[in-house]
């Protein structure tokens, strides 16, 4: 979660979320993303609670947790026939929360970060975790990334589903690595030459962070955090005789 290059994994996943019709329309209809402050100020919100979801104590991830149930539970949402629909309901949660968990995974897979299948897949274990603390029954959300892929393509199968998108994609890149099916829901082409390039792309993307900038891309409350938690498992694995 600490690696720079995860940054495409965001983009990627709020132009996945953006593709269920509902969490698009209840997430417009509750923010007011023309007002460039408003959207700034949510996406920092958000990239807050990702910071102490993963490197919080259990105290205060407790705490944020409760804040957004708090908040979710009060938002409503229009259907373009007047139903109205809540922005908890465990559907759309669920879609977030796979959207986001499994833009992470192709990314590190893709952009080359040192990890296996059997870990990328324990990764989406443990991130049930974090399903709960917004308050989904961890059961019900995929725990491997065959399971994830599943959910996606069952729920979002059809290419010729007819959407109306209300807001433009916010990364050419993280654009660029949604699966085949979900650009042809965007109604641009897909092929596996542009799988290709794009993964070529985020080699060298990763390449060149952990060759230059690195650390510094991270917001430093997030590497603050990451420190200290880096330092809690070191004194776990390396305690000091007595």
């Amino acid at each position: 979660m600490a690696e720079p290059v995860l940054w495409v994994a965001g983009f990627r996943a709020l132009c996945l979320q953006a593709l269920h019709p509902r969490v698009m329309r209840g997430t417009w209809q509750n923010t007011a993303f023309t007002d460039p402050e408003q959207a700034w100020g949510r996406f920092l919100r958000t990239s807050e609670f990702v910071r102490v979801r993963t490197y919080g104590s259990l105290a205060e991830v407790d705490r944020a947790g409760r804040r957004v149930r708090k908040l979710h539970a009060t938002l409503r949402g229009t259907d373009e026939d007047g139903s109205e629909f809540r922005l908890d309901e465990p559907e759309l949660l669920r879609w977030v929360h796979c959207a986001e968990i499994g833009s992470y995974t192709d990314i590190a897979r893709r952009s080359g970060l040192p990890f296996t299948r059997t870990e990328l897949d324990q990764f989406v274990d443990e991130q049930r975790r974090s399903a709960a603390v917004v308050g989904l029954d961890p059961a019900t959300v995929p725990g491997s990334v065959a399971a994830l892929d599943e959910y996606c393509a069952a729920v979002l199968p059809a290419p010729s589903l007819p959407l109306k998108l209300l807001a433009p994609a916010v990364s050419g890149l993280g654009f660029a690595t949604l699966p085949r099916w979900a650009r042809r829901l965007y109604g641009i082409p897909a092929s596996p030459l542009t799988d290709v390039a794009v993964t070529a792309s985020l080699l060298a993307l990763h390449e060149a962070i952990a060759r230059g900038p690195g650390d510094r891309l991270i917001l430093p409350s997030t590497r603050a955090a990451r420190d200290r938690a880096r330092a809690v498992q070191r004194s776990r694995q390396h305690p000091t005789a007595a």
